[in-house]
């Protein structure tokens, strides 16, 4: 269930639980709270992390190093109309360094677990007049010698030892700063025990160090005050000699570090890769990190910030194997997720972007296919094996090139759509056909010697198949709603285009190698229609970009300026250079919404654009605006643009 586990500085331990059996189906909140120990005291540093079984494990601190660092096991159970909460105190231990013995250090000010899944290790940060100390503590299993007296009767003359668990000291870490913060890694994906990671510690000179957790041996160290630029005015640079560091965080995948200072200023460091401690970021290692995004659904943009440009054409190879070694279900349920990593790898490079159009193109096909499919009906509603998708795509594996000679082998009223559902459908039936003008268009370029391979769409013959699927449909639509048929700009009124695109893809398809004729009457293609611009160049104002690259670091960046030397435009190829607009296209409905509107959302990460509200009311269109409504089609977070 959703909710949270709040731990107070009193010594309470809360719950809130959002429940969805409430009234009329709508959730409804269930809070308790119970004594975290048999006593309460005073809590001022605590930590939480998940046990095996569904539990939690908390430690806290009274502040004091004279007071012990208390462990408790917290489970949490739904009872018939309230939450049960249980609370079960574990081994507990002192800090017993010779400083600590000393009187060197008396308040422990942070603690945090290693792992947010490993209750076995728990960092503990004390400060005192002389700086702090960092500690690592580990939860052994020791044996303990029993007297014969108390050991159980037993008739084999070797018993096996009584065992308990406590609180082992491992290693720490001394600095003349006291600390302001701990930052540990938030998983781990190696199967070693114990897990490589890192520990992040923020000091009160602003100064950050990135220890090892073996040994909290330091890897790397950085300085606010090394931050910022050297050219700076020496005003400037006293200004920042009093800042202090707030806080900080490590992402989920460890690839970067974001630190924020007293003066609300936020720095993003890129941290050295926990499976080559001090090394460069290994392609293995990116793949097994890609891998574990596509799987769990978490934010890859630390990775690509992290990684090198040579690397990414190795990167995405190695990635595209090892998914297409799975399962054919695995590799259909993650593939758009597949996509979308592979695309905004693409996209860093300066070389790979018409590789990332390529797949951005090849997404919305498969979305627009799987939209245009799903308002199929059987007519026979006994048929549950073989419905009008699977119908056409049987057909479709024989080598016919006329798109009508196809319509005799289909059952018509299978494919019958309203025809107001049509209508709505137009905008993306009419860039389906812009799509397959665009590649037959691109195919004699492709040809020219000197071209890179960089067109992976004119050679994915599954997709090339899916688009002559959808001219079908799109054929047998137009015969119940002539109004929903793409709008071409011919040379030759009688000049039938959707027969014509089908003959030359389904060519292009049975030869494998495209011959002479059809490169020729590709050529003659933007003579006998007008080819649309498919995918509008975008500015990019990012920092996962090509720019990135090129910059020399740190970048100072200002909240909500757009900086220039992050400015990335695709180059256009010849083609396309010859379609270019100045109109503002919408990525997701395909409509033109003129040259400056009012105001649009924008995504953060490739720059595409797209209306904030949908004007159409059919069903089909609202599904399809709801694909997109959480995040753009690249997979990154809308904003709302307005032009000046």
């Amino acid at each position: 269930m959703e909710g949270c586990l709040v731990i107070s500085t009193t010594g309470m331990v809360g719950v809130v639980i959002a429940s969805r059996e409430g009234h009329q189906g709508s959730p409804q909140l269930i809070i308790t709270s119970d004594s975290l120990g048999s006593t309460r005291h005073r809590i001022t540093a605590v930590d939480i992390c998940y046990g095996k079984n569904g539990h939690f494990l908390v430690a806290v601190s009274s502040g004091s190093v004279s007071l012990p660092i208390q462990c408790f096991r917290v489970s949490v159970k739904q009872g018939d109309e309230k939450c049960v909460i249980m609370s079960q105190a574990l081994p507990s231990f002192f800090l017993q360094s010779s400083p600590i013995k000393e009187n060197q250090y008396r308040h422990v000010s942070q603690l945090k677990f290693v792992v947010r899944e490993d209750a076995d290790s728990l960092v503990v940060a004390a400060n005192g007049d002389s700086g702090c100390l960092i500690e690592i503590w580990e939860l052994r299993e020791k044996p303990l010698p029993i007297h014969k007296l108390f050991q159980p009767k037993s008739h084999s003359s070797q018993t096996e030892p009584f065992k308990t668990v406590l609180w082992q000291h491992q290693s720490h870490f001394m600095s003349s700063s006291p600390v302001v913060c701990i930052t540990t890694s938030k998983l781990s994906i190696t199967t070693t025990m114990p897990p490589p990671c890192y520990v992040m510690v923020a000091l009160a000179d602003g100064s950050i160090h990135c220890l090892y957790r073996d040994s909290l041996k330091q890897v790397a160290t950085a300085s606010l005050n090394q931050a910022w630029r050297q050219e700076e005015a020496p005003s400037s640079k006293q200004q920042r000699l009093g800042l202090r560091i707030s806080h900080l965080d490590m992402s989920w995948l460890g690839c970067v570090l974001v630190a924020t200072d007293t003066q609300g200023q936020l720095y993003l460091y890129r941290l050295l890769p926990i499976s080559e401690p001090g090394g460069p970021m290994t392609v293995p290692y990116a793949c097994t990190l890609l891998e574990y995004c596509l799987v769990t659904g978490l934010d890859w943009w630390d990775l690509l910030v992290s990684l090198r440009p040579s690397m990414m054409d190795t990167v995405c190879e190695r990635f595209t194997e090892s998914f297409n070694r799975q399962l054919q279900q695995v590799q259909q349920f993650h593939y758009v997720q597949f996509l979308n990593i592979k695309t905004s790898l693409y996209r860093l490079t300066v070389n790979g972007q018409s590789k990332a159009a390529d797949l951005t193109s090849l997404l919305m096909l498969h979305s627009v296919a799987t939209a245009f499919k799903s308002l199929l009906r059987p007519s026979d509603l006994s048929s549950h094996d073989k419905g009008p998708a699977e119908s056409l795509a049987t057909v479709m594996m024989d080598s016919l090139t006329d798109v009508d000679k196809v319509l005799f082998h289909l059952e018509a009223k299978e494919f019958t759509v309203e025809p107001s559902t049509l209508q709505s459908l137009q905008q993306l039936i009419q860039w389906v056909a812009d799509l397959a003008l665009n590649l037959l268009a691109r195919l004699p370029e492709q040809r020219q010697p000197g071209k890179s391979s960089g067109y992976e769409l004119l050679r994915d013959y599954k997709a090339l198949n899916t688009l002559r699927e959808l001219l079908v449909i799109i054929r047998i639509w137009g015969l119940l709603r002539q109004s929903c048929l793409p709008v071409f700009v011919r040379s030759a009124e009688n000049l039938d285009v959707l027969a014509l695109l089908f003959r030359l893809i389904s060519r292009l398809i049975q030869t494998l190698e495209a011959d002479e004729n059809l490169l020729d009457e590709c050529c003659l293609l933007p003579s006998q229609v007008m080819i649309p611009q498919l995918n509008p160049p975008t500015k990019i104002v990012a920092v996962a970009s090509p720019a990135l690259f090129y910059q020399s670091l740190p970048i100072q960046l200002e909240f909500g300026v757009e900086p220039e030397c992050l400015h990335f435009v695709p180059e256009l190829s010849p083609v396309e250079g010859s379609m270019q607009t100045e109109q503002t296209v919408d990525s997701i409905r395909h409509i033109y919404l003129g040259k400056q509107p009012l105001v649009v959302k924008q995504c953060c990460r490739c720059g595409c654009k797209a209306q904030v509200q949908s004007m159409t009311r059919t069903a089909a269109i609202r599904a399809w605006d709801q694909r997109w409504a959480r995040a753009c089609r690249c997979g990154g977070h809308w904003r709302i643009h307005r032009f000046l």
